[in-house]
């Protein structure tokens, strides 16, 4: 094209915006565009065989020097020039790229265990009053088994779930509300048994409202004062449907507190501050979080990471302010499932975060010339080229790096009791 400019190898310089006209498998960069910042960017961008390389002039700090005779023979298309071998640059993206394809089967590996637990819940959450005990029996092994490898685990990861997972049907309230819920637990150090019951109560908080009509649960418009206090008693519900099936009384203190706030406008007693217990204090806001990602009708959903800043920013007396701190700890500015805008304007999704290291997120990356099945997973804690500039709403997103990104309308999560990263095993 007439407005393309280029410049030969020798015109490499720091400042120049470069565009690698090559698969991404040929290159060794984890971008084909960026911006040079070291003479080793140089030296690498020298062994790749091209005559001359793209660049723009505005998104440059300088302009090239002056081609040198030599070079002004060069052809007007690049063209790569066979390696007798391969170079260490290029091994060591052979080597990136066996480590996404490892990360490409864990995160399948752990979306099957998200959809096997989800059925589970499924079942729970129906038998519940048909078969009581084997239910609960049920629900307790699940709990005890989630806690177990929680909190047994090296480090934790947060997935966000992708859209192979049979759709929206796979999104259970009550499991985001235990996973995260078990993370601020990890992140605290409770004992065991404690968990456990944090585990059952967040699981089983909404018990009551299997009371509650259907025509009050799925009403989109404002409820009248009648049907909001018809609602509110969904708390009380629970714990009597909680003393039936034997509960223990912490859980059934999550079920009763679930919805009250640290500034004393919850319900259904308008408990103040520590008031409501420590494991009630954990739910309400794993809940609240919850509620504002996924509420009933999809169009009126926050991202994730809006619901974060709302709640820091103008929420925040309504929670425990230690507690809140952990939850934003654990989940990092970007939680799992947020979009975002990178310095060099690359616009990813953030896949996982690790509870031990939140800032530094492991990314799926749009790239129009890599297949969606091998879409680029970029490790932020390795990344030292780029960062994450701002969260980006999907309504702004271009349809087809929405689609390739994948992300589901509900945000459903799961963990991953992992080892450590082995490029990096430092707590961050």
């Amino acid at each position: 094209m007439a407005d393309e400019h280029y410049v030969s190898m020798d015109q490499l310089q720091l400042g120049l915006y470069v565009y690698l006209d090559l698969k991404w498998f040929e290159h060794p960069f984890a971008f084909s565009h960026f911006k040079i910042k070291s003479d080793d960017q140089i030296k690498t961008l020298r062994t790749l065989g091209l005559k001359q390389i793209r660049y723009s002039p505005e998104l440059s700090d300088a302009a090239p020097p002056p081609r040198k005779a030599a070079s002004v023979e060069a052809t007007a298309t690049p063209t790569a020039i066979a390696q007798p071998e391969l170079s260490p640059v290029m091994l060591a993206k052979r080597a990136m790229m066996e480590q996404m394809k490892l990360r490409r089967q864990a995160a399948e590996r752990i979306e099957k265990a998200f959809a096997n637990t989800a059925h589970v819940i499924r079942d729970i959450e129906k038998n519940i009053y048909s078969r009581p005990a084997e239910t609960v029996q049920q629900a307790t092994k699940l709990i005890k088994d989630i806690a177990d490898s929680i909190l047994s685990a090296p480090e934790l990861a947060i997935h966000v779930m992708g859209d192979k997972m049979g759709g929206e049907e796979l999104y259970f309230h009550s499991l985001n509300v235990t996973m995260l819920s078990m993370m601020m637990a990890r992140d605290l150090k409770l004992p065991i048994e404690v968990v456990g019951a944090l585990g059952m109560g967040a699981l089983l908080h909404d018990i009551g409202r299997k009371e509650v009509p259907d025509k009050i649960l799925r009403k989109t418009e404002p409820l009248t004062q009648a049907e909001r206090n018809f609602y509110e008693m969904h708390c009380q519900f629970g714990v009597e449907i909680g003393q039936r099936l034997h509960l223990a009384a912490p859980v059934l203190a999550i079920i009763r507190e679930h919805h009250e706030l640290f500034d004393g406008s919850g319900y259904p007693a308008k408990l103040k501050g520590e008031a409501s217990s420590l494991l009630s204090r954990i739910v309400v806001i794993a809940n609240h979080y919850d509620e504002l990602c996924n509420p009933l009708l999809i169009a009126d959903a926050l991202t994730p990471h809006e619901a974060l800043s709302l709640m820091y920013a103008k929420l925040r007396g309504k929670f425990d302010a230690k507690l809140l701190q952990v939850f934003i700890r654990c989940l990092g500015v970007y939680p799992p499932g947020t979009i975002v805008q990178l310095s060099n304007g690359v616009i990813g999704m953030v896949a996982t975060v690790n509870t031990a290291r939140p800032m530094k997120p492991m990314l799926v990356v749009y790239d129009a010339n890599v297949p969606k099945d091998e879409a680029i997973m970029l490790d932020m804690e390795t990344e030292t080229e780029v960062n994450i500039a701002k969260a980006i709403r999907p309504a702004q997103v271009p349809r087809e790096v929405y689609g390739y990104l994948s992300p589901r309308k509900r945000v459903s999560y799961y963990f991953d009791a992992a080892k450590p990263r082995t490029d990096s095993a430092k707590p961050g």
